[in-house]
This record gives structure tokens, C-alpha cells and sequence, in this order.
């Protein structure tokens, strides 16, 4: 076995999955604070998995467990799966959740708790795209790009059986 077959046999591709994750948590952030693209509900949900997977590629550092490897491309697969729910809601394919809407239900408040409810709402609507590329919404190249990442972290599972 050559010292190069060696050093591919023990590198740690989950971490560079992880990473991965990580990029795309940071670009999602870039958008928001840099770029003044305030996030709807079903963004803020596609980034969760990203944090879980960033961790998870942090401890393939140390630990290149499977179970290290699992929990990074089931985060990926979620914030994918999450990220093609999205972009269905987008394409109006479906209907998106109802914290997505901005409709509030003042049936039942005061005028006050209303005209407070209504002034502090959620503006951001998760079916209408705020930025896209190459005819892709971020929802889309976060699916794109996530269920890539998934494979990287199943890639390196089926390897660590070896």
C-alpha cells in the first residue's frame, strides 16, 4: 500500500462534508446580514440540519465513528429534504406550512393584541423567492447542494465498513 493510498484511506471525508455544511450555513448568514435578505421559516428550518452537520463533521476529526457519520447525512438529507419542500412551496406546488403565510388569526384578540400581532408579524413569505441563480431559488441549491453532501457522508460510511 502506497504512503498516498494510505492517506486517502484515512481521510476523514465526513469532515469535509461537515465543512460543506458549514459553507453553506455561513453563505445562508451572508445573505441575511451582508445582504439584507431577511429569511422566511422554512429557510431558518433548512439551517438547522447544516449546524447538526457541521458539529458532526467537527467530531469525524476525532471520532470517525459510524454513528458520527450517520448523524451528518441524516442532517444533510433533512436540510434537503427541507430545501425540496421549499422549493415545491415556491414553485406553488404545494402549500407551504402556515407560519409561512403571514396570515395571523385576530378572532380571538383584542384590537390592541391584534394591531400588535399584526405590527410584529413575519413579513417574509416562504413562497416567494428572494434571490436565485441560474433559474435556481436558494431553496433549490440548498436541496441541490445538501443531497450532494448527504452522499459525501454515506460515501464515507460504506468506507469506514471496509
Amino acid at each position: 500500500m502506497t504512503p498516498q493510498s494510505i492517506f486517502w484511506k484515512r481521510f476523514p471525508f465526513g469532515a469535509l462534508a461537515g465543512a460543506g455544511s458549514a459553507a453553506l450555513l455561513l453563505t445562508a448568514l451572508g445573505f441575511q446580514y451582508l445582504g439584507g435578505l431577511a429569511p422566511c421559516a422554512l429557510c431558518i428550518w433548512q439551517r438547522w440540519p447544516h449546524l447538526v452537520a457541521a458539529v458532526a463533521g467537527l467530531l469525524c476529526l476525532r471520532l470517525n465513528h459510524v454513528w458520527v457519520l450517520a448523524l451528518g447525512a441524516a442532517s444533510a438529507a433533512a436540510s434537503a429534504g427541507i430545501g425540496l419542500f421549499h422549493a415545491g412551496v415556491e414553485a406553488k406546488l404545494w402549500q407551504g406550512l402556515t407560519s409561512c403565510s403571514g396570515n395571523i388569526d385576530v378572532s380571538r384578540m383584542s384590537a390592541k393584541d391584534a394591531l400588535e400581532a399584526i405590527m410584529s408579524a413575519q413579513v417574509v413569505k416562504c413562497d416567494e423567492i428572494a434571490w436565485s441563480w441560474l433559474g435556481l431559488s436558494m431553496a433549490s441549491w440548498n436541496a441541490l447542494l445538501s443531497t450532494g453532501l448527504a452522499a459525501v457522508w454515506i460515501w464515507s460510511m460504506i468506507r469506514s465498513f471496509r
